[in-house]
């Protein structure tokens, strides 16, 4: 029931972009709430005082934090539909260490390319294109990150999708000449109801951080 599942979530945030595709994928009903996060509310701050930051999923009235965190958490709770992670303890772990080097790299890397400048964004630039092969290398031939199965590295990644237009306009670089195996496997994700609904239209959350941008004072 929605009334025991409550994310409370930012529309154009990667991170809260997991969330819901993991409970799209599970089935699972919820109630989404918008947050924002320059008044944030009573109930964020009361859900996850020590960062203050969304996602936050409420399951019964408890919080989960931190976006890989409650993928699991959905994966382990609702264990009997669409396993986001494999069975054997091996595969698991490899594929928490992808969803972990997407959570410490493509984030950081990426808001230099589409928020600064210069030498900079170059280096940027050039450590996010090492990222992404380096990704691409390790999907293969693969349909998704895990094999024939849809997985936890695949809704860590794919949210950066949606960047993919401001990183080429910003960043001045082509995804498809770079990484064409990448872009095939979003193009594949995407074809995914829980993906396409999950994740904003392109060009409105260029338009979003275009606005990011002015607000720290970085023109183009």
């Amino acid at each position: 029931m929605a009334d025991e599942v409550v994310l409370l979530d930012f529309w154009p945030s990667p991170f809260g972009m997991r969330v819901r595709i993991a409970l799209e994928e599970k089935g699972i009903d919820y109630e989404p709430r918008e947050e924002d996060l320059s008044n944030k509310s009573p109930l964020l701050l009361k859900m996850n005082p020590v960062h203050k930051q969304i996602p936050v999923l409420i399951h019964k009235g408890r919080p989960v934090c931190e976006s890989l965190i409650i993928v699991q958490y959905i994966d382990e709770v609702w264990s009997h539909q669409a396993p986001l992670l494999p069975s054997d303890p091996y595969h698991r772990a490899h594929a928490r260490f992808w969803a972990d080097y997407v959570d410490k790299k493509i984030y950081s890397t990426g808001k230099l390319v589409w928020g600064t400048r210069g030498e900079i964004q170059e280096a940027a630039k050039k450590e996010l294109i090492e990222c992404f092969k380096l990704l691409e290398n390790e999907l293969g031939d693969k349909t998704y990150f895990g094999g024939e199965s849809f997985g936890i590295v695949d809704v860590a990644l794919i949210p950066f999708y949606s960047w993919f237009y401001a990183l080429e306009t910003c960043g001045n670089l082509c995804m498809v000449k770079e990484c064409p195996r990448l872009v095939t496997w979003a193009k594949r994700c995407m074809q995914r109801e829980s993906v396409s609904k999950s994740l904003p239209d392109q060009y409105k959350m260029y338009d979003f951080l275009l606005e990011l941008r002015k607000k720290f004072e970085i023109h183009s």
